[in-house]
């Protein structure tokens, strides 16, 4: 089984944090999740996020803290899924590996149809958030 670590930014503004989709050519086509991408050799998972951001969203980042950790299974494929607060200090957004994005309620999180591992950091948001 493959196994794969990859990042995740979850970029907030107030009480609303950045969701993307996935376009129908892409492994999982349709999927909510939060950006980011694969950990490439000798890369930090916070230099990952940084770069991953600005290439598939044209906007640069400051990483601000660990959110979670999620490993997920589906099946063929075993990813290490690390997700960060960020905040957005540059750039205009421009997808280009996703067909959507949108500016959520934190609170309304769940009524997306997330991709499985990225449901754990959907719950974690909203949990930090009540805090």
């Amino acid at each position: 089984m493959k196994r794969i670590k990859v990042t995740a930014g979850v970029i907030t503004d107030n009480d609303k944090v950045l969701i993307t989709r996935r376009i129908p050519k892409e492994n999982f086509a349709g999927g909510w999740e939060f950006p980011g991408g694969k950990i490439e050799d000798n890369e930090t998972p916070e230099d990952c996020l940084v770069r991953e951001l600005k290439e598939e969203l044209n906007i640069d980042v400051s990483i601000d803290k660990f959110c979670t950790e999620v490993t997920y299974d589906y099946g063929n494929l075993n990813i290490d899924l690390i997700a960060y607060y960020c905040t957005i200090v540059g750039g205009e957004i421009q997808i280009s590996v996703h067909d959507k994005y949108k500016w959520v309620k934190i609170s309304d999180l769940l009524k997306f149809d997330f991709l499985p591992a990225d449901i754990p950091i959907a719950k974690k948001v909203m949990e930090d958030y009540h805090e």
